[in-house]
């Protein structure tokens, strides 16, 4: 690589939920990026002609020092909520070794997020950290661009999955004081636009800017907006006790957040997250989302993601462990297996274009048909649909009580239900080939609403599991006999 085409950006967290989405955006405008990790296995997440990796921490300056070497801008993204030891201090000691770098390798710029609050209040450990990173930032000689924020609501985001989990788990919510704060909720899009924008101004004096939505509300509203959203109902009782602390060992019990982290986060309710400065609307192009807009795009930002998802991946990347109950991606809960047949793909594919109508399930057959005697019973369309084709199918054909929504013919099928069920659900099958012979991955995804569909779930996991493992089995016993098959003839 030559010195002209350096990278002249440094994107710290850059596998973590900002930074994550940030990279492509930046990527996508034809910067070169050096990512920071420290993590070597990270390096294959970060791949691309544009990206160069270094490994290094934010707490080892030396390592600093090389990956902030030629760059420009830098951007801050780092948080140690989740450590053991004290994350005041860590974070502390992070940002002043950064700052230090930044001043020794000529930095220009850092740009960073931190979180909005009065400094006046008597602010959260977390917030009164978010702040203070902002102050350490700016002994270094760079400029420093600090854009305070409330709660971004975004698939991922940590404050907006809690207020998810609250919801969907609780149709009736013991509400403390903090439910009543108010915060100025902000989409992560419009987060990722600031931290694009700036790139477009010229280098000048350290700037803070505080951003946020077009509407203050309490965490109350912003959990009523949700539900609305969802097709829930949900009913608060407000009560003057349940201090954070007290709320945040309940949350760890009716939520699936990380306890330290989700511990820290609740303590930060009770300071109210508005913004009093309104420069950045006078300084940036970006024209805020409202909550119910940015609700919306979280959702279907996470169905786009999920639409494209290739489960093979997703789940090697994490080790392909598997856990009662399926995997917790976002709000889905997701059951996936895998089986190898010494086939290509074309022939590991036939039964599962099959799959349904006169064909069958390949497994547990007379359970499919009560569960659609069920559905008939209560208004669905059950198993008399059939299907178009016994051999093959497209984009848009029934089969059952399913309806494909995507065939890529000797790759993929995936099924939506149409049944009735508490929450959205799909049946996924994936065949790849390597080295002559074929893996298929049959994967249920289950996208619950509410509590009820929680408790659906996980009371029917154990008969799926039965069900599911017989016939992704008899899927590739029939592959099997039908290439022994055709051979013979």
């Amino acid at each position: 690589m030559n010195s002209n085409s350096r990278p002249r950006i440094l994107l710290t967290g850059a596998t973590g939920y900002v930074g994550g989405r940030l990279l492509p955006l930046l990527l996508g405008q034809g910067h070169r990026v050096r990512c920071l990790t420290r993590r070597s296995s990270s390096k294959a997440n970060l791949s691309g002609e544009s990206v160069e990796v270094a490994v290094g921490n934010a707490l080892d300056i030396e390592s600093l020092n090389e990956a902030l070497t030629g760059i420009e801008t830098a951007y801050y993204l780092i948080h140690s909520m989740g450590d053991d030891e004290d994350f005041e201090q860590t974070d502390r000691r992070a940002a002043e070794n950064f700052a230090k770098a930044c001043s020794e390798q000529n930095v220009k710029r850092i740009v960073y997020l931190g979180g909005l609050g009065d400094p006046s209040d008597e602010l959260s450990k977390h917030l009164r950290s978010r702040q203070e990173i902002g102050d350490i930032l700016r002994t270094s000689e760079a400029s420093v661009i600090e854009f305070q924020a409330s709660i971004i609501i975004g698939s991922g985001s940590l404050s907006f999955e809690m207020i998810r989990a609250l919801v969907e788990r609780l149709p009736v919510m013991i509400c403390p004081k903090w439910v009543r704060v108010l915060a100025q909720p902000i989409s992560i899009e419009d987060v990722l636009a600031y931290l694009v924008e700036i790139l477009e101004h010229p280098i000048g004096e350290s700037k803070l800017y505080e951003i946020g939505g077009p509407e203050q509300v309490s965490y109350g509203e912003i959990m009523q907006r949700y539900a609305k959203q969802r097709g829930l109902r949900r009913f608060m009782v407000p009560v003057p006790f349940l201090t954070p602390y007290l709320s945040s060992l309940w949350l760890g019990l009716v939520t699936p957040l990380y306890s330290r982290v989700g511990r820290k986060l609740v303590d930060s309710l009770r300071n109210s997250t508005l913004v009093n400065d309104h420069e950045a609307k006078d300084v940036f192009s970006i024209v805020p989302r409202s909550l119910d807009e940015s609700i919306a795009r979280a959702l279907v930002f996470e169905d786009n993601e999920f639409a494209v998802t290739r489960w093979s991946d997703a789940f090697s990347a994490g080790g392909d462990e598997k856990s009662w109950g399926g995997v917790r991606f976002g709000s889905r809960l997701v059951d996936s297996r895998t089986r190898k047949v010494d086939l290509n793909a074309e022939q590991a594919f036939v039964p599962i274009r099959r799959i349904g109508g006169q064909t069958g399930w390949y497994y547990g057959n007379w359970l499919w048909k009560i569960r659609g005697f069920m559905d008939l019973m209560v208004g669905g369309v059950g198993v008399r649909r059939g299907r178009r084709d016994p051999n093959f199918v497209r984009a848009g054909d029934t089969v059952d009580f399913w309806r494909v929504e995507e065939v890529v013919e000797n790759k993929m099928l995936r099924l939506a239900a149409e049944m009735k069920v508490p929450g959205r659900a799909w049946l996924e099958f994936e065949v790849t080939e390597e080295d002559g012979a074929c893996t298929v991955r049959q994967t249920a995804i289950f996208d619950p609403v509410g509590l009820f569909g929680i408790v659906y779930w996980y009371s029917l996991f154990p008969l799926h599991e039965f069900v599911f493992s017989g016939m992704l089995r008899n899927i590739c016993k029939a592959a099997v006999r039908n290439a022994n098959s055709a051979n013979a003839n």
